[in-house]
């Protein structure tokens, strides 16, 4: 949790609470249904839950915006975003129902309410957001074909409505056909551990 609050040190104690209920919950539901590496839960916060928060250092939502987590898992990137936003709406989307129960069973726990759940397949959701989260769930090609038609036309956002994800590793080829709609972050440049050393945050204008 302290490094939570080394990189975000103006939360509020709401949140400081909600962030730091992750870890419990995480590791109650993880024994359950697998929705985290078993050996990595110890690194929960590092690794899931600062990785997520990383979307934040590219933009910072405006109040009223929605946004979808496109295959959520237990609820990375979404229910971290939906702490540090809660002005903001986040749809998370996974198409494995245990998963989507994890993330909703950790989102009432903590009393999120800016938070709704679907279990259903990407091409089934047909609502728009002014942006597409996700967290390295398949190529970028892929992705982009499947979310095109999620994307609200109306802006109210300081970067244009469009895809960010979270990857890892080289990324210049996949990005290529993409490349003058493409930004790509270091998470490197904000957070100094070594696990952000090979990630990035890939905004794609869509």
């Amino acid at each position: 949790m302290d490094i939570i609050l080394k990189y975000f040190p103006d939360i509020t104690e709401e949140q400081k609470k909600q962030f730091a209920a992750l870890y419990d919950l995480y590791t109650e539901w993880n024994a359950k249904i697998n929705v985290i590496s078993r050996k990595d839960i110890e690194n929960l916060y590092e690794h899931h839950v600062l990785h997520s928060l990383g979307i934040a250092r590219v933009i910072q939502f405006r109040a009223e915006s929605r946004i979808m987590d496109l295959g959520t898992g237990g609820g990375f990137p979404g229910i971290p975003l939906a702490i540090l936003f809660p002005e903001v709406h986040f749809h998370l989307v996974d198409s494995i129902g245990k998963k989507v129960r994890v993330a909703t069973e950790v989102a009432t726990a903590i009393g999120l309410k800016n938070v709704t759940f679907r279990h259903a397949r990407a091409e089934e959701e047909k609502q728009t957001f002014d942006f597409i989260v996700s967290r390295a769930v398949m190529p970028l090609a892929d992705l982009i074909k499947i979310i095109k038609k999620n994307i609200s036309v109306k802006q109210q956002n300081a970067l244009p409505n469009g895809l960010i994800c979270l990857k890892g590793g080289e990324l210049e080829h996949e990005a290529m056909p993409f490349k003058h709609k493409t930004v790509m972050h270091n998470l490197s440049d904000e957070f100094e551990e070594e696990f952000f050393k090979t990630k990035k945050v890939v905004y794609v204008t869509v």
